[in-house]
């Protein structure tokens, strides 16, 4: 699933939806959590029911529920988990055993409605509570490993920072103060050993174009492969950024080539530089993300 951009769009707005659907967004999550108020739950719902019942098109359909002790979680998923629904975005976690269960009401669901098993993926956000903190490891111990569901994990900082009381989460320079360091490199490791993708929060300031392509580079380097977006002017920047470029690929194409050449050597030469087998799968990877395949 090809996910660098994820934008946001309030489930009960119809004038949002409608710029969102042409913004060339790879996905976009209908929400039915924070942006919508108590009283426009299940107004919301039954937009999404309508959309999700649309026409074709040519992003991935995804759904924000509202957590777990809501009180809330099953009547958004009776109402979302239909034809169309790509996937579902689970905020709030506690851990491995949250996806589980979201996991298990999810095959019922999915063939109450006739859905093939496993279709519905999940991504979770996995730093809105302190506890969560202490779960990373349940994503990657083979006794406690996610549903196959699983295909992205993403962090955030607003609400922990709520949960821990903390008075701000930026330093004066707008960089992440440590706790939310923390957070966000958990996230990474946890998402790449688990073999899912890793999704870089959101950039609150969607005016601000050249903070967002400077945070995007910044996550691109550090191995997130994407990034939430609260704006459609925030997507093809997004969508830029997360996109190797054609001199990217040429020399990954190289390396993988170098590589073939001398399947028995553990570093091969080019243009003068020595690349080992971590290059190698760091070329590969590239090639995968643009649906290249590569003959081993």
């Amino acid at each position: 699933m090809k996910l660098r951009s994820l934008l946001f769009v309030p489930a009960d707005s119809d004038r949002k939806f409608a710029r969102a659907d042409t913004c060339g967004a790879d996905a976009l999550i209908l929400d039915l959590e924070d942006s919508v108020a108590p009283g426009r739950k299940a107004f919301a719902r039954e937009a999404v029911k309508n959309l999700l019942g649309a026409a074709t098109r040519n992003w991935r359909f995804l759904v924000r529920i509202n957590p777990l002790g809501t009180g809330l979680t099953l009547e958004d998923l009776v109402a979302v988990v239909r034809p169309g629904l790509d996937g579902i975005l689970i905020p709030k976690v506690n851990g491995i055993q949250d996806v589980e269960l979201i996991s298990h009401y999810v095959d019922v669901l999915e063939v109450a409605v006739g859905i093939p098993a496993g279709h519905v993926k999940l991504l979770v956000l996995a730093t809105e509570t302190p506890a969560a903190m202490f779960g990373f490891a349940g994503y990657v111990t083979p006794s406690s490993s996610p549903s196959s569901r699983l295909v992205a994990m993403t962090w955030g900082a607003e609400d922990l920072s709520a949960a821990l009381g903390a008075l701000t989460n930026k330093e004066p320079n707008g960089d992440w103060t440590f706790p939310y360091q923390v957070a966000r490199a958990q996230c990474v490791f946890a998402a790449n050993a688990a073999g899912v993708l890793a999704l870089e929060t959101l950039y609150g300031d969607y005016k601000d174009q050249a903070g967002l392509a400077e945070s995007c580079r910044i996550a691109r380097r550090d191995g997130f492969v994407g990034r939430l977006a609260i704006h459609p002017d925030q997507v093809a920047i997004i969508n830029a950024c997360f996109t190797p470029s054609d001199a990217d690929l040429a020399h990954a194409r190289r390396v993988v080539a170098a590589f073939a050449s001398q399947p028995d050597v553990g570093t091969v030469g080019i243009d003068g530089k020595m690349y080992d087998r971590p290059h190698l799968v760091a070329a590969k990877r590239a090639l995968a993300s643009v649906g290249e395949t590569i003959d081993e």
